[in-house]
Parts: C-alpha cells; sequence; structure tokens
C-alpha cells in the first residue's frame, strides 16, 4: 500500500503473557533471566480482572505476566482454548484518537472504544482490536506523564529480583505462526499500514535431499518503517504440511499464535555465557553448522568476525549476513513446555540477538535452527 497513513505507533512497549503459574514465572524472568520485577496488580485490579499479574522489566523489554483467579476474566478465557501463550502485544502510540480512527476507518475491530484514565501524574488512554494472530490481541496506548502500567498497577518503590547483567535493551521482533498467512500479511499491509520487508522460503529438504519426512516453512516480515516495529509470520511448506514444526506449533498451541519474541543484547557472548551459567536451556546447533561456518562467512562476503569461532560453538550462538562486517549473532532459548516438561507451560520461546549491522532475520540460520527442533520434536514423539 501506497501513501498509508501510519497509526504513530513509537514502540511496542509490553508482551502480556497468560500463565497457568505465576510463580513460575516470576522464577524464570527474575532468577533465570536477571529481569526486574517492578510491579503488580492491586487488589481491586484483582477482583475486577479476576487475574492476578506480575510486571518484568530488562532494559526497554517488559513481560506483563498474568495467571487467573478465578473464572471469566481475560486470562481465564484465553487458558480455556490455549496453553500459556501471549495474549496481547501492546504498543505506544504517539495520538490515541488517530490511531483509533484510522484502524476503524480501514477494517479494524476494535474490542472496546478509547479509555481515559487520569492520576496524579497525567493521563492514559488505550483500546483493543482483535487481529488475524489467533486469539491474540493488539492494545495500543497513548502515555501522557501517567505513572502506573495500568489503572490499579502497583508499581514498587525498589524493583525485585534480577539487574538486567545480561545487558537486554528491546524487543527486536516478534513471529508468529499460521496455518496459512496471508489473511495476516493483508490485514497488516491494509489495517495496520505495514510494509513487506523482508521473506524467505525454507525446507530441510534443500540440505538433506529426498527423505520420507521433513519440515518446512515460508517467512515474510512486515513493518512499520516509522517506528520500525517488525513482525515476522511463518506457514508450513509442503512436503509434509502436517509435520512441519510450524503445523505442529499450530497444533500444540490449539490455533495460529506468538511463537517467539527476540531480545537485543549488545554482548550476546557475554549474556549466553551468564545465562548458561544460571542454566538457562537454548534450543542446539548441530556441530556441522560451525565445521561449515568459515566457509559461509566467505560465501556470505562477511570476512573476519569478532567472535572465535570455537566460543560461538561452545556456546551455541549462530551467525549470518551480508557483506564485509555486516552480521548478526543470534540464538534461541528452548520453549517453556520443553523448558518444563508441562505441555501447558506453551510453546512460547525467546531469541536473543546482537546486531553487528546486519538488520535481516538470520536466513541461512534456519536450517540449524529448523533441524535442531525437528530432532527435539522426534525425541518427544511429536513427529
Amino acid at each position: 500500500m501506497a501513501n498509508v497513513e501510519p497509526l504513530g505507533i513509537k514502540r511496542i512497549e509490553a508482551l502480556h503473557y497468560y500463565v497457568h503459574d505465576l510463580e513460575r514465572s516470576r522464577r524464570f524472568y527474575t532468577e533465570l533471566m536477571d529481569f526486574a520485577e517492578t510491579g503488580r496488580s492491586g487488589e481491586a485490579l484483582e477482583r475486577e480482572g479476576k487475574q492476578k499479574s506480575a510486571l518484568f522489566e530488562a532494559g526497554s523489554c517488559r513481560v506483563l505476566c498474568s495467571q487467573p483467579t478465578g473464572e471469566g476474566g481475560r486470562a481465564w478465557r484465553f487458558l480455556q482454548k490455549h496453553p500459556d501463550g501471549i495474549g496481547a502485544v501492546v504498543f505506544e502510540v504517539e495520538d490515541i484518537d488517530r490511531a483509533f480512527s484510522l484502524l476503524d476507518g480501514r477494517g479494524g475491530t476494535p474490542i472496546d472504544d478509547i479509555q481515559r484514565y487520569e492520576d496524579d501524574g497525567g493521563s492514559l488512554a488505550m483500546f483493543s482490536i482483535t487481529t488475524p494472530f489467533g486469539d491474540t490481541t493488539l492494545r495500543f496506548v497513548e502515555r501522557n506523564g501517567y505513572r502506573s502500567l495500568l489503572p490499579g498497577f502497583e508499581h514498587f518503590d525498589a524493583p525485585a529480583g534480577g539487574e538486567n547483567r545480561f545487558g537486554f535493551g528491546e524487543i527486536d521482533h516478534i513471529t508468529s505462526n499460521f496455518q496459512t498467512m496471508s489473511p495476516a500479511l493483508l490485514w497488516m499491509e491494509h489495517v495496520l499500514g505495514f510494509e513487506r520487508y523482508w521473506d524467505v522460503e525454507f525446507h530441510t529438504n534443500d540440505v538433506a535431499g529426498e527423505r520420507d519426512s521433513g519440515s518446512g516453512l515460508r517467512s515474510v516480515v512486515m513493518w512499520d518503517p516509522r517506528s520500525g516495529v517488525k513482525f515476522a509470520n511463518n506457514e508450513p511448506l509442503r512436503p509434509f504440511f502436517k509435520a512441519s514444526q510450524i503445523n505442529i506449533f499450530n497444533e500444540d498451541h490449539r490455533g495460529d499464535g506468538i511463537q517467539h519474541a527476540a531480545l537485543t543484547t549488545e554482548d550476546i557472548v557475554k549474556a549466553v555465557r551468564g545465562l548458561r551459567e544460571r542454566d538457562v536451556q537454548f534450543m542446539p546447533a548441530p556441530g556441522t553448522y560451525y565445521d561449515m561456518l568459515p566457509g559461509r562467512l566467505e560465501e556470505l562476503e562477511i570476512g573476519e568476525i569478532d567472535e572465535p569461532i570455537d566460543v560461538l560453538r561452545e556456546l551455541g550462538i549462530l551467525v549470518d549476513g551480508k557483506g564485509e562486517k555486516s552480521y548478526l549473532l543470534q540464538i534461541f532459548l528452548k520453549e517453556s513446555a520443553g523448558l518444563y516438561g508441562d505441555p501447558d507451560a506453551g510453546w512460547f520461546f525467546f531469541e536473543i540477538i546482537q546486531r553487528k549491522g546486519d538488520q535481516g532475520f538470520g536466513a541461512g540460520n534456519f536450517r540449524a535452527l529448523f533441524e535442531s527442533i525437528e530432532r527435539q520434536q522426534k525425541a518427544e514423539g511429536r513427529i
């Protein structure tokens, strides 16, 4: 779409994660990921929403986790249909009235009218819309000095838990899985006003040759050029559609939804080393990946990189990019269900990424990631 008026998105303010076990989430964020717990829902908010919540922050990365306390609340309704998962993505916008008018006029589906609140610091206005991302909604928020995250939310004078020693900065992108993604791409283009940024198509047959099983995807990244907010979107690729990791996610999650979010860091080697010392689990990369890496770096015309390959091999960090000294480093945590041995914990996971000039999405690393996930799914008997 050309000449589309932007929504005025400033940033991804938060992910709202609906969980069965808030204490388990608290341990994960504060003890493993070194996020600080900065606030919690007050008693009145818990009574009204029938859920209790805690906010975890590291840099500009915010994750709000909510556990049902009774029937009927938003978290309870989500978890009646799905395992733990991202129930809402929160955007901060410049002008709430303009964003609402644009979305409503383009065929968006607001869940409510604009809600307005005031406290001693200023004002807050917000509304939510439905999306093609399964039961995940988008929430738009305009803040003008409002002190609290939400009405009835209590912020701690002294945050508890972690200190962000791993240097997390912001949410780089969000990735969603669909059984068919074209409706979502069209919706992001025509309703949100996003543009196509990047795409890739990959199947394990590409490297393994003819075989009786495999996994593949098509992936398209959509973005808001003004804010830089990016959404990666995946669908299964034939053959073996049913065995595709994207379809397996859809079956396990019981619908389309958000698969992972990427967190930036300025020193991924330091971050991953520290996380591994805390027993954070990552998806393994095959040893052959690092055997072939020097040749791949030559093919990609990246040349020498700052990090020793033996260190990347030790830590399981992946490399990709295009052009001299322009590359990225990334690694993927194990999904929550595998981490806890509990399907109700859901299939969401985090990616950690350090960009060193490259703004792509690691197309060459899809192979290593896919092979790793495929091995794990086979070991678990899911394919």
